[in-house]
This record gives structure tokens, C-alpha cells and sequence, in this order.
């Protein structure tokens, strides 16, 4: 294994990956209470005062960017509860280096905050809709929100997103008879669909009903004549699309292929804490180096260290219940 390093092609991990993708949660807020992200009840949050601040995040941001990292993912919790989460956009998108910055969300908020994220320059949208079902809806997600989401993917149409990623959750014996309805709802609205497999994260991660999803990727490419394509992102969903470009299908697979060997991508939590892994537990703390006056050589030192704690890979198969944090305190 190699020492990591900063090169002009981006970070490299000791196992000679290209990290050049942040997922930055800006809260670990949510309005929702989605069966296998964080339980109803749930009052672990951070304390408001370990956020990083703005200056903050815009100063770690900058340095990972002088490092390599060209695409910055917002996420949360929910990261449009963060008050001027267009402002902290439009700092994030003007550092140099910066080509990619997107941002995931339920869209119970977005249509409120569609045309400000535009014109900060976010450039993509994720939206969580795991049914098109109202009951559904509220059983999955813990609140009654299809109306608020589909209100917010208007919005975010006519404020010009495109394309728009719709993550649907496929939950064995929940959602996974209206896949084919999720596929026609995207072909009718112009949006790309991404079906990801639950991940065993926290106790409300290891109870979703896990779902295969490589049948259901087989059975999907042969009734729409489907064909490996790629479309923008920085992610790990690997995509099928019609041969007119119509539409396009992602999947995110991380028990049934995971895709560690080209992981290009660490989460930091609101505190300032990098996650090198969904799936493991090496982190590094960010934020008593950032209030301790770190020079920026210190701290683009400690972000080339913190790359070397990134391990080879996950262990949701052998290891489900090693991960006791959930998604929302680590970052989506």
C-alpha cells in the first residue's frame, strides 16, 4: 500500500482510490422519521453550538478543495432546515475548485428554497420519495409529506434543475410492488430514478426489510430494453438507460455489490467529523483544529491524514451490526 497524498488528479487513499467527492451534512435535523434512517423518539441530536459554523465550512471546504475535491454534496438530517442554506451554497460554490455542488433532500421544504438554491449554484438535486402512495408515504417516512414533496420537485423543475434524482429505498414486503409505478412516474416527469438497498446502519438500519436488488435490476433491464449508460455525478449508482436517453434507472447496491473498490468519497457530520466509511468506524475530528487556530498547512495536513484512516472496505454483510450510529448522525 502506497502513502496517501494530494496530487493535481485529487486525493489518494493508501489504496490508491482518487478522493475527490465530499458529502457534507450541514444538520442532523430532520423533519421526518423515515422507518430505516432515524427512529421516532429519536432526541441524540448535536448540540447546536458544535456545528461548524459557515466561516467554518467554508475554510475546510476550501482547504479540501486546494487537495483535489471538486465535488461537495450537502446533506443532513434535512439540510433545509439549516437557516441560509442558499448563502452557505453560494460560499461553497464560488471557492476555487469547486465544479460540482449538489444537494439531497425530502423536498418537504424545497419549494420554498428551489430558486435560491438554483441561483447559488447548486447544480444537482437528489429527493428521497421511497412511495407514490399516501398511506405509504406516512408509514415509510413517520409524517404525511407526499403532497409538501411533490409541491417541491415542481418547484425545483421550474426553478431549471435537470436532471432530477429521485432515491427510492426498496424495502422487501413495503414498497417493492411499486417499483414499476415509481419507473413510469419518472419517464412521465423527466426525472432519473435511483432504487438503493438499506443499509444496516443503527438499530433502525438493520430492521428495514432488506431488498436484492440485482433481480430486480435483471428483470428492469429486460422489460424496457435497458443498456448500461452513465449520467452526471459523482456517486456510486450504476445506471441502466433506454436507448433514446429517455430514461435512466440508477442502483445503489452496497450489500449486494458493493462498490468499495472505487469509493471516491468521505462524509463530514455537522460537528466537523469526517466518517471514512458508512460502513466502519475510523473518523477524524475537524472541528478542535478549526477552532484552535489551525495554519491551513496544518489543517490540509490533517485532511491528507484523515484519508490514510480510510479503510479498503465495508462489512455490512459480515458485520451488520457494527455501525450503531445512524445515517442521519453520520451524514446521507
Amino acid at each position: 500500500m502506497n502513502a496517501p497524498h494530494a496530487d493535481p488528479r485529487g486525493l489518494i487513499d493508501q489504496f490508491g482510490r482518487y478522493i475527490d467527492y465530499v458529502r457534507l451534512s450541514v444538520t442532523d435535523r430532520c423533519d421526518l422519521r423515515c422507518s430505516y434512517c432515524m427512529p421516532e423518539g429519536f432526541k441524540g441530536f448535536e448540540e447546536p453550538e458544535h456545528w461548524l459554523t459557515f466561516d467554518e465550512i467554508e475554510r475546510l471546504i476550501g482547504a479540501f478543495a486546494r487537495l483535489g475535491v471538486s465535488h461537495i454534496r450537502l446533506t443532513g438530517g434535512e439540510p433545509l432546515l439549516r437557516r441560509d442554506i442558499a448563502g452557505l451554497a453560494g460560499r461553497i460554490s464560488a471557492l476555487p475548485g469547486i465544479d460540482d455542488l449538489s444537494l439531497s433532500t425530502n423536498a418537504t421544504q424545497l419549494d420554498k428554497h428551489a430558486q435560491a438554491l438554483k441561483a447559488a449554484g447548486v447544480t444537482r438535486l437528489n429527493v428521497s420519495l421511497d412511495s407514490l402512495q399516501q398511506a405509504r408515504v406516512e408509514q415509510i417516512n413517520g409524517r404525511d409529506v407526499l403532497a409538501k414533496v411533490m409541491a417541491g420537485l415542481a418547484a425545483a423543475q421550474d426553478a431549471g434543475f435537470a436532471p432530477i434524482k429521485l432515491n427510492m429505498v426498496a424495502l422487501a414486503g413495503t414498497n417493492d410492488d411499486e417499483i414499476d409505478e415509481m419507473v413510469a412516474f419518472c419517464i412521465e416527469r423527466g426525472f432519473v430514478l435511483r432504487l438503493i438497498e438499506a443499509m444496516p446502519m443503527g438499530s433502525t438500519g438493520r430492521n428495514a426489510e432488506f431488498l436484492d436488488l440485482q433481480p430486480v435490476k435483471e428483470r428492469l433491464r429486460k422489460q424496457f430494453n435497458l443498456i448500461e449508460t452513465a449520467i452526471p455525478g459523482a456517486g456510486p449508482a450504476r445506471y441502466l438507460g433506454t436507448p433514446d436517453g429517455r430514461f435512466n434507472v440508477g442502483f445503489i447496491t452496497p450489500i449486494s455489490q458493493h462498490f468499495c473498490a472505487t469509493c471516491n468519497r468521505i462524509r463530514i457530520a455537522v460537528d466537523g467529523t469526517a466518517y471514512m466509511c458508512l460502513g466502519q468506524e475510523e473518523k477524524f475530528e475537524f472541528r478542535p483544529l478549526l477552532r484552535d487556530g489551525c495554519s491551513d498547512a496544518e489543517l490540509e495536513t490533517a485532511i491528507i491524514d484523515a484519508i490514510n484512516l480510510k479503510p479498503e472496505r465495508h462489512e455490512f454483510r459480515e458485520a451488520p451490526h457494527k455501525v450503531l450510529r445512524f445515517m442521519s448522525m453520520t451524514g446521507g
